[in-house]
């Protein structure tokens, strides 16, 4: 039985994902709309303007309190704790998740590379090794899962450069920036720097790509009946990756991302050629 509540909160939170998800076989989709019901209502706390931080808290709390056996009312909650304690999901994940979370309440920019990577450990590496424990892979599949799902971030850090300037938010790496005589990805300061700016982005496109690669080679831990949406949504995520390296400055003009059309065209070519 789908989890209605947690479908539209998935449904509504991320096209790319919610659409590459549909190519599922029906228990497996049920499994990841309780997941994305769970780390998307998360996020919606912390990115609301202005954020809600009581909610976040409340949130945080009312899971612990699920997981220590109460019942918290919460359908979004509950689900995703019968799930962590139903496919053995190390706590230590969610943890960490909540944690990356809880940064964007107060934490506006990250110094260097590895401040990033340490937001995108708990923000989607996690999600990509829970993903690995609800579809039934091995151990062997987790490092490229993490892979996959840091380069999945990073690529949604360089598309929402201009909303996270409204936010106050930079994430990539300020020392980045600095390496080519930029103060900020304001859009009146990169516009004075065309060249510098596209240089900083693809370099940064360029750390994209490298770990997208590394996240494929883990299709071969991947059986046919789960490849297609995984493949399908990694493929999304290069069309945005390559649209935004051919015209860096796009990200300034729209919030570049597959038209719904494209995904699922995208998911069924990808059905034909895994069968």
């Amino acid at each position: 039985m789908i989890n209605t509540i947690s479908y539209e909160i998935f449904k509504k939170g991320s096209k790319t994902y919610f659409y590459s998800s549909v190519f599922f076989p029906l228990t497996v989709r049920n499994r990841v709309f309780v997941l994305y019901g769970f780390v998307r209502k998360a996020d919606n706390f912390v990115d609301d303007i202005p954020q809600d931080s009581e909610g976040f808290y409340k949130f945080k709390n009312d899971y612990y309190r699920s997981l220590n056996g109460e019942k918290v009312g919460d359908v979004v909650i509950d689900s995703f704790v019968k799930l962590i304690k139903k496919f053995d999901i190390e706590r230590e994940w969610v943890d960490s998740f909540l944690k990356s979370m809880e940064m964007d309440l107060n934490k506006k920019t990250y110094k260097n590379l590895d401040e990033t990577i340490e937001y995108m450990y708990g923000s989607a590496e996690v999600i990509g090794m829970m993903m690995c424990k609800i579809m039934g892979l091995s151990k062997e599949s987790y490092n490229y899962a993490k892979n996959l799902g840091r380069a999945m971030q990073f690529i949604n850090f360089i598309r929402d450069i201009n909303e996270d300037n409204q936010l106050g938010r930079l994430y990539l790496p300020l020392e980045s920036l600095k390496k080519y005589d930029l103060d900020s990805l304001l859009y009146e300061e990169v516009s004075k720097k065309e060249k510098n700016f596209k240089l900083f982005l693809r370099e940064q496109l360029d750390l994209y790509f490298k770990w997208q690669k590394v996240g494929e080679r883990g299709f071969r831990f991947i059986p046919n009946y789960l490849i297609v949406p995984i493949k399908t949504a990694s493929d999304m995520y290069k069309y945005t990756a390559k649209k935004i390296y051919e015209d860096p400055f796009i990200v300034y003009r729209v919030k570049v991302k597959p038209r719904i059309r494209r995904i699922l065209l995208t998911g069924l070519f990808n059905f034909i050629d895994a069968f």
